[in-house]
């Protein structure tokens, strides 16, 4: 029987790329540079920490390609090679956290604490760094999911196995056996890894509603809020939030927990100056790229990438991070007129 056109094809430049072809090698490896990244992306819990690794995956790749037997698909032995990678890089680093895994919530504005430096903190992930523009859109609503920052944050409470192992099988949809095989491990101990894994995740991940809104109710929804905040309105923000809605702002080391404290906050620190909003999303969530304008300045610079978290129908959690870095990463720019 013979092999269907995309496999002849890959097989082609496969063999071109094993006589040393770089331009045949990233032709293979292109429609697959997104999954990979953000399957490390979810395994570290960083965009730069994922880009890393990435790098190193599609090296160990090039240099063992002559090794590659084609025994399994391609696209599996490119994730076991990332998922080695990442193990491996997950041994040596810490692992990335969220502000309430830092400290306890603030009931007080007046000191935020200095910024905690370091490879320590969750980064959010730009949307167009995951998504594929050409798959349909049920499938990229339940890959959403997958990307979500609460899903993420939850994952980096596991340890490195058993992070591999719930991509691989929840979100990859390897079979036991095929992560087994990736991991070199037993059967068994993929699926004792996975329950344990899965009933980390499940205490730590809230439930979502982005579209239990629809998307006219959450467009209202971003656009009151948008508004609110820039208007410095606090009493439009009172019907925005959830009673237990959080504020975090990493790499400050201060959040606040509950509607009341996060109101404090945006009263008695982020209302004192001026505030532009523009839409982004992050994570699979809405969000918006935070732009300040500091007394004396004509010009409105980068404050933050805020993104939502929702819960019946309100915003249950507000993260900004204010790190340049992750500025620069959603493409803000320098300053706005």
């Amino acid at each position: 029987m013979p092999l269907p056109p995309d496999l002849v094809e890959e097989a082609e430049w496969l063999s071109r790329a094993r006589a040393g072809d770089t331009a045949a090698f990233d032709r293979l490896v292109a429609p697959r540079r997104r999954q990979l990244h953000a399957h490390c992306y979810r395994m570290l819990g960083s965009p730069f920490d994922a880009d890393d690794a990435l790098q190193e995956t599609l090296l160990a790749a090039w240099r063992g390609l002559a090794g590659f037997e084609s025994r399994s698909a391609l696209g599996t032995w490119l994730y076991r090679i990332a998922t080695h990678v990442c193990l491996r890089l997950i041994s040596q680093r810490p692992r990335r956290i969220t502000s309430p895994d830092h400290r306890a919530p603030l009931q007080a504005t007046a000191e935020l604490g200095e910024p905690v430096a370091g490879p320590v903190w969750l980064e959010p992930l730009p949307d167009e760094d995951w998504i594929d523009t050409h798959e349909d859109p049920a499938t990229a609503l339940q890959r959403r999911e997958y990307v979500a920052l609460a899903f993420v944050a939850a994952l980096q409470h596991l340890p490195g196995t058993q992070r591999a192992v719930l991509l691989l099988r929840e979100v990859l949809e390897y079979s036991a056996a095929e992560v087994a095989e990736m991991l070199d491990t037993s059967v068994a101990s993929v699926n004792s890894a996975l329950q344990r894994a899965q009933k980390t995740v499940k205490e730590r991940t809230p439930a979502a509603d982005v579209q239990r809104l629809g998307e006219q109710g959450l467009d209202g929804l971003l656009q009151r809020f948008m508004s609110a905040w820039e208007r410095r309105d606090i009493a439009a923000m009172v019907s925005l939030l959830a009673e237990d809605a959080r504020f975090t702002m990493p790499p400050l080391p201060a959040w606040f927990n509950g509607r009341r404290f996060a109101l404090m906050f945006f009263a008695e620190r982020v209302f004192q100056t001026p505030w532009r909003l523009q839409p982004l999303r992050g994570n699979g969530q809405p969000g918006f790229a935070c732009y300040i304008q500091q007394t004396g300045d004509d010009h409105f610079r980068p404050g933050g990438v805020v993104l939502l978290s929702l819960r019946d129908g309100l915003i249950g959690s507000i993260d900004s991070f204010i790190d340049p870095a992750v500025c620069r990463r959603f493409g803000m720019p320098d300053e706005l007129s």
